[in-house]
């Protein structure tokens, strides 16, 4: 009886040690009570104490850039970039080139080979010199565009000296002023492709384009993209890496084109003067701000 007896006070004071406890979480709650626990990451920014190199900045870059991809004639240059960043990622600017031509490879052998001056005007072959007077060259040229920075970081070298850096691109519309000097006595045909004197059949002056003029002087509206890096010296200093693309109707050569024996307006086409550039970037105001 006493044994009995023990055994069932034992029982209660279990039931109330439990009662007591509260009800035991199941597998079941589990993700109700993990879903309570809150990430205190998601709120907080990705870089601490950042530089922010460009933002609300005034960027002023002297530059310098050479075409890469000529045929009759490399242009190089100088100018000047200034542009606005309206954040860390968007900002917008302006670029104005002024530039000299120099004959490219191609250009040197033509007018250096041992070719005599073109005296038949039943062919389309141009003299040396014909062919020369044609070419033009790009006294001015630039662009207005929108620019996008969508990645930055930073460059360690050897554990010890470390660069900021940024790339960007960009895009806009493009502008440049072309200049031909075609000499009078060579291109003088006023009327491009009309037979002057059409009742007489031994007269063919319009099949020959080597007396037309060249048409490729003027200015020149377009289209531009650009893409390149900035590479930090120190908070308001950066060098300046960048490959320009000015696409617009160009006729480089000032020759029929299209083989229709007269130069026309048609034989200009939309070509893309790829420039390669380096240049000096200063950063207004000097001093830099950080992020929390």
């Amino acid at each position: 009886m006493k044994k009995t007896t023990f055994t069932l006070a034992g029982t209660v004071l279990v039931s109330a040690a439990l009662g007591l406890l509260g009800p035991t979480a199941s597998a079941d709650d589990a993700p109700a009570i993990s879903s309570q626990k809150r990430n205190y990451l998601e709120e907080q920014p990705a870089v601490r104490h950042r530089l922010l190199l460009v933002a609300k900045r005034l960027e002023m870059t002297a530059l310098f850039e050479s075409t890469i991809n000529a045929d009759f004639r490399h242009f190089i240059g100088g100018g000047l970039k200034l542009e606005y960043h309206l954040s860390d990622m968007f900002s917008i600017g302006v670029i104005g080139v002024g530039s000299t031509a120099l004959d490219t490879k191609l250009t040197k052998r033509i007018i250096e080979s041992p070719l005599e001056p073109n005296v038949d005007n039943q062919t389309r072959e141009p003299s040396v010199e014909e062919f020369r007077q044609r070419l033009n060259s790009m006294p001015l040229h630039g662009a207005a565009y929108a620019s996008l920075t969508p990645w930055y970081g930073k460059l360690a070298a050897f554990g010890q000296a470390y660069v900021n850096f940024d790339f960007y691109f960009q895009a806009g519309v493009s502008f440049a002023s072309l200049k031909s000097d075609c000499n009078p006595s060579i291109c003088n045909d006023p009327m491009p492709g009309v037979d002057p004197a059409p009742a007489d059949p031994m007269v063919n002056a319009d099949d020959n384009p080597n007396n037309d003029p060249p048409l490729n002087s003027g200015f020149r509206p377009g289209l531009y993209l650009g893409g390149g890096i900035h590479v930090f010296v120190n908070d308001f200093i950066a060098i300046d890496l960048a490959v320009r693309d000015y696409a617009f109707s160009d006729n480089p050569s000032g020759a029929d084109f299209n083989a229709d024996l007269a130069v026309k307006d048609d034989d200009s086409r939309f070509l893309h003067h790829l420039f390669a550039g380096v240049g000096v970037s200063v950063m207004l105001p000097f001093k830099v701000k950080r992020t929390r």
